[in-house]
């Protein structure tokens, strides 16, 4: 269920995108994917952000899986679609080519490598939200990025009516806490171990690359709090704990973690594409561990 604080629902799962064993798109094992983590208590799919590929996928692949997993899911679940890119123009397009395929919503992270200064970035994130009918949410990741998207300028972007929400991966939770005391954009965390702290604070919910693999797990982490019992909610979110440093600050991309569970559950993943590799057997083997541990707990 959304509202105005939750414009896409609590529990968004950073969806990987599936591929064949020769490495092309495999939309039957992202519909099947999708289904399953829908079934599973996500609220919502992001698609195409870094968890999926973005980098290594087409423009047409993206909005050819925007088009599947809207089949797959119909209203059940809101879809995001990843547009960003450092270019504005690539942007725009992506913006609109993900309307036309069904997304209910925008990624956009801020415009990576070339470090724009705060207006350029500010502009940029404008004219994307008035080029498109869908809401956006804000993507701040300036490791990745190279750039922060500093608090003063998301206060700005608040204002404008299409511009909802904030994926937080800044590590800024002081910074996050500010914005949210004035503003009504939903807040999500972006980072799986910031999940419950942030949303014990009026955060939104979380935009999860570990939800792939226990999006049942950590909305339980959700309804636990919202049903008052604290104590479980921080318990729960402390056994998942080693599971999502394992897959997600182990040294390997949280992709590649991601597929090789999956893959290792009998999911839809497939390999990664290259300049990623695949996770070792050694690495596969910790990750089913943890999982088949942290599955088994109560």
């Amino acid at each position: 269920m959304t509202t105005p604080t939750t414009p896409f629902g609590r529990t968004l799962c950073a969806m990987i995108t599936p591929f064949t064993t020769s490495g092309s798109l495999d939309l039957d094992g992202a519909q099947r994917l999708a289904a399953h983590l829908v079934a599973q208590g996500c609220d919502g799919l992001v698609l195409s952000g870094t968890t999926g590929e973005s980098p290594t996928t087409t423009d047409a692949e993206k909005s050819a899986l925007i088009a599947a997993v809207r089949e797959a899911v119909a209203d059940r679940a809101s879809i995001i679609a990843g547009i960003g890119t450092p270019d504005t123009r690539h942007t725009l397009d992506l913006a609109r080519e993900a309307e036309k395929a069904g997304a209910d919503g925008l990624l956009v992270v801020a415009p990576y490598y070339s470090r724009p200064p705060q207006d350029a970035i500010e502009a940029h994130f404008r004219e994307i939200a008035d080029a498109s009918e869908l809401p956006l949410m804000l993507y701040d990741i300036p490791n990745r990025t190279g750039i922060r998207v500093e608090p003063e300028t998301i206060l700005r972007l608040s204002a404008h009516p299409r511009i909802v929400a904030v994926k937080d991966c800044s590590y800024d939770f002081l910074a996050a806490q500010k914005v949210l005391a004035r503003t009504d954009l939903a807040y999500y965390a972006g980072c799986d171990e910031h999940n419950l702290a942030l949303y014990a604070v009026g955060g939104a919910g979380y935009v999860s690359t570990v939800s792939n693999v226990i999006p049942d797990r950590l909305r339980a982490v959700l309804d636990a709090f919202d049903a008052g019992d604290t104590t479980r909610a921080a318990r729960l979110q402390q056994q998942a704990t080693p599971l999502i440093e394992a897959t997600m600050s182990a040294g390997l991309p949280g992709t590649v973690t991601t597929k090789a569970l999956l893959t290792a559950l009998d999911l839809p993943a497939g390999s990664v594409r290259t300049p990623l590799r695949p996770a070792d057997a050694k690495t596969t083997d910790k990750l089913l561990s943890l999982y088949n541990t942290l599955t088994a707990a109560a």
